[in-house]
């Protein structure tokens, strides 16, 4: 992560001292639990929370700390005896380094999965306003990247609309699964700790309980997550292709807004870039990278091993705030987002008329003209367009394998763009709903 890509409000959920201060509350929590089930004395976890609730955790001298005892969670209560005072031994009472370090990485990622669905919703607000104004704006459909059959712009963005549903969907069962507690001490069997202890930490840290925890939490969990967020990183960037395609001086039906003042080129002083797009690529890729990494985290030694330690601390923040940033990017490019639509008219054009062949050919086949023989008659006169010799209109009239059976007047009824947006009401009520 680098500050260029990064938002602070999901930054800070990264920051030493909102861990620090949630490694605070999972002990602080647990005190209490335990103290009402009179493993240690009430008094003592009511100091805890009077010295600790509001303490100011010294990064600094965590790292000092744990320089000399090569070890984070022991540093961090070294530091918080520093500060409470003599109750502090009272903390940690059964607990191994997991049950904090594991518990504190859920609260940060579904911390983190609420900021993605938030940013999400603005995707949709902007696809579904944008969406909405260009219904019924006219455009090629492509496929392999040439033109197929007529489409409209609102179409497109319907489909981009839907996936981002589906996106929302995905990071709300993603923080579902990562929302765990596991208080459950060394190798997880509850031996020095009352399970009573992890259902109270659960409750107020707003996590359910790890039913079978080693000693750690089982990272399928957390490979399911980190998946999750590498779709919805997909979905970004297959949103910005299209629009990075759409804005190519030939095509130029859609552009990234640019701003007064704005520079496209150090060399050339006429350019318009796609680069906010370009950028939304860029950090798909980052993203996504965090999936293999996840994965191999799975396959722990027995009980426990560190190896996911390193991994974890790095991809974690990488992707949440990499794919944070990019979701309100792209919220923010598709709220200004320049659209020609007399630019897709024209490209809608540019062949002549070719994007009707598949109704031709239909219409043929009603007529009684075996499939292969209507394909070979429609083809024939299409790639005399294709070479530019002709309109596909006018080649049709004039085609004595077509002229027999079609009309003028029903040729060019079959040219008419109105026909391909005749459930165009259908697929929006499906996309957003009645109304």
């Amino acid at each position: 992560m680098i500050p260029r890509y990064s938002r602070a409000e999901c930054a800070d959920i990264w920051s030493p001292q909102t861990k620090y201060s949630i490694w605070f509350e999972i002990e602080a929590h647990a005190a209490d639990a335990m103290a009402e089930l009179g493993v240690i004395p009430k008094l003592s976890a009511q100091i805890i929370w009077e010295k600790g609730r509001n303490a100011i955790w010294d990064a600094d001298r965590i790292d000092e700390i744990e320089r000399v005892v090569k070890h984070d969670v022991i540093a961090f209560l070294t530091h918080v005896s520093e500060i409470v005072g003599p109750e502090a031994r009272f903390l940690h009472q059964g607990m191994t380094s997991s049950d904090v370090l594991d518990t504190c990485f859920s609260v940060q990622l579904g911390r983190a999965a609420d900021l993605l669905i938030e940013d999400v919703d603005l995707v949709l607000a902007a696809l579904k306003r944008r969406a909405m104004e260009h219904k019924l704006t006219p455009t090629v459909g492509r496929s392999h990247g040439i033109h197929a059959e007529p489409t409209t712009f609102g179409l497109k963005l319907a489909g981009h609309y839907a996936e981002f549903q589906r996106a929302k969907e995905r990071l709300a069962m993603a923080k579902f699964e990562i929302s765990t507690c596991s208080i459950s001490g060394a190798v997880g069997t509850f031996a020095n700790v009352d399970p009573r202890v992890e259902a109270h930490v659960a409750e107020k840290m707003g996590l359910t309980i790890e039913p079978v925890a080693t000693q750690v939490i089982p990272r399928d969990r957390h490979a399911a997550y980190f998946a999750a967020l590498a779709v919805v990183a997909s979905s970004v960037e297959r949103l910005a292709v299209e629009i990075r395609h759409l804005q190519r001086t030939e095509v130029l039906e859609a552009e990234e807004p640019f701003d007064p003042g704005q520079k496209g080129s150090s060399a050339m002083p006429h350019k318009r870039n796609p680069i906010l797009t370009e950028n939304l690529t860029g950090l798909a890729r980052l993203v996504r990278s965090a999936v293999v990494p996840a994965m191999e985290n799975v396959a722990l030694w027995h009980e426990r091993d560190i190896s996911h330690s390193s991994v974890e601390r790095g991809i974690a923040p990488d992707a949440t705030i990499h794919l944070d940033f990019a979701l309100r990017r792209l919220a923010g490019v598709m709220e200004r987002l320049v659209i020609y639509p007399e630019n897709m008219e024209k490209n809608l054009d540019r062949l002549g008329g070719l994007v009707h062949s598949q109704r031709v050919m239909l219409a043929l086949t009603q007529k009684g003209i075996a499939r292969e023989t209507a394909y070979a008659a429609v083809q024939g006169a299409a790639m005399k367009v294709w070479r530019g010799e002709a309109r596909f209109l006018d080649l049709l009239k004039a085609d004595p394998d077509v002229r027999p059976h079609l009309t003028d007047e029903e040729l060019e009824e079959l040219f008419d763009l109105g026909y391909h947006f005749k459930h165009v009401d259908t697929i929006f009520n499906r996309v957003f709903g009645q109304g």
